[in-house]
């Protein structure tokens, strides 16, 4: 009986196996794309002995890619399996037009780019592995190639801050505040059914401005990237609120006086602009439905998944 498990095992073993050289090159190339991040994280918080040519960094690399390609090959048949898995969900989400492979070649672009910018790279990649509650629902519900979507975010555009002068420069997120102050205006919070998290798509939550936190993230992310803005969500716990890119500190400079002095005057009187710098030092400015003036207090700073759209 286990002599014919054990002979099956290594039967099934040997279908899976690729053949020389290729399981070879699979295995390397996934050595080197893991490589590179650890050999940042290390880099980053190692002192460095400033050694010629920077040969301490090139021992460096070679040892993480030694190291992590002697664990790659104890665990092949298994590795092997999962990327073949990996990649049949990769083919499906391409066709799909979910998450396929343009998808993973521009996140690790991007997190190799954050990381080799910021002073503590090993962030990135926790922020990254952070899960996003309902992350594929979420993006589905994020409608802002929807006429309605489209059409409610123009309509306030022309009813506030049309003849602002001056500020061309910053006209998309002047009417990004328009579409903020149009939503928050009219939101009202209704809980989800009991036991259940409801989650509204954006053309949805059109019809009665009310839901919850992610039903109104959901419909400012959306009203917000069909006008040319950028938004991400956060998730902070028990919370999800929306947050619109506005650049630089230069351009936060600009953006406080329209805030304070402009747009929002009553609002944000004797009041400060919040916001967070992410990993690129780009600034984001708070917009959730607790807020009256874009900007205004968090409810919750903490941050534990970011999703950009």
């Amino acid at each position: 009986m286990i002599k014919s498990t054990v002979q099956s095992i290594q039967k099934l073993k040997q279908k899976l196996q690729i053949r020389k050289p290729w399981d070879n090159v699979i295995i390397f190339a996934l050595n080197v794309l893991i490589a590179i991040p650890v050999f940042i994280i290390l880099h980053q918080n190692l002192v460095d002995p400033n050694w010629y040519f920077q040969l301490d960094r090139v021992l460096l690399f070679i040892a993480i890619l030694m190291v992590i390609q002697l664990i790659l090959r104890l665990m092949r048949t298994v590795i092997i399996i999962c990327i073949g898995l990996y990649l049949i969900a990769l083919i499906f989400g391409s066709f799909s037009g979910k998450y396929g492979f343009k998808s993973v070649i521009e996140d690790y672009q991007y997190m190799i780019y954050s990381m080799s910018d910021s002073p503590n790279p090993q962030d990135v990649i926790i922020s990254k592995l952070l899960p996003f509650p309902n992350k594929a629902k979420i993006i589905n519900a994020v409608e802002f190639e929807n006429p309605r979507v489209r059409d409610f975010a123009l309509m306030a555009t022309t009813k506030d801050f049309k003849n602002i002068r001056g500020f061309s420069n910053y006209r998309t997120t002047i009417q990004c505040f328009a579409v903020f102050k149009e939503i928050n205006a009219r939101w009202n919070y209704v809980s989800d059914p009991k036991g259940k998290d409801y989650i509204a798509k954006a053309s949805e939550s059109l019809r009665y401005f009310s839901g919850d936190c992610d039903d109104h993230s959901i419909l400012m992310a959306a009203c917000v990237k069909s006008i040319g803005g950028t938004p991400r969500l956060i998730h902070t716990g028990g919370h999800i609120y929306p947050e619109m890119l506005i650049g630089n500190k230069n351009d936060l400079e600009t953006v406080n006086f329209l805030i304070k002095k402009v747009l929002f005057q009553e609002e944000s009187k004797g009041n400060r602009i919040h916001y967070h710098i992410d990993e690129r030092g780009q600034i984001w400015l708070n917009l959730d439905y607790t807020a009256t003036y874009p900007g205004g207090p968090f409810m919750s700073e903490e941050i534990l998944g970011a999703l950009t759209l």
